[in-house]
């Protein structure tokens, strides 16, 4: 994905950037920095789209799982009508006929069960990233001010020294 590798650009300029002098702190240039969160900010929207076609396609399955079963419930129902005339098919027909609604509802259970549990997975990736962006991002912009205010301090004492 993208976003992951914008967010080791991130990590990398960070770790490249110059140090201030006794300090823990690095200097890194913050149009480079605003450029690539810039970058992410526009590849978030898709996956928030892939996330969106997961959840139609969950309910196109469920669709089509109704139809299947839907349609499995009238072959099995054409069946039974064709059975009628002797009672021992007529018997069996019914009993394969729950037996089939069944296996059908089930199998529509499954499906549902299923595309819910993948929709939710995606979901909680994709909000685990987006927290990641977030933190990624909230440690820089904190990392900065810290920088400007040493600096500014910095260039304070150093104008008070020239005095």
């Amino acid at each position: 994905m993208e976003i992951f590798t914008l967010l080791e650009t991130l990590e990398d300029i960070l770790e490249r950037s110059r140090a201030v002098p006794f300090s823990s702190k690095g200097i890194v240039d913050k149009e480079e920095i605003l450029e690539i969160i810039k970058e992410i900010r526009l590849k978030l929207p898709d996956e928030l789209k892939q996330a969106k076609w997961v959840k139609e396609e969950r309910v196109r399955i469920l669709e089509e799982a109704q139809k299947e079963a839907d349609d499995i419930v009238k072959e099995a129902e054409n069946r039974i009508i064709a059975m009628i005339d002797e009672h021992e098919i007529t018997r069996k027909a019914y009993e394969q006929k729950a037996q089939i609604i069944e296996t059908a509802n089930e199998m529509a259970r499954e499906i549902n069960r299923g595309t819910k549990e993948y929709a939710d997975d995606i979901l909680e990736t994709v909000e685990e990233r987006i927290r990641e962006v977030q933190e990624t991002l909230a440690k820089a912009v904190s990392e900065t001010d810290i920088i400007l205010e040493e600096t500014q301090k910095k260039i304070k004492k150093d104008r008070n020294e020239l005095k």
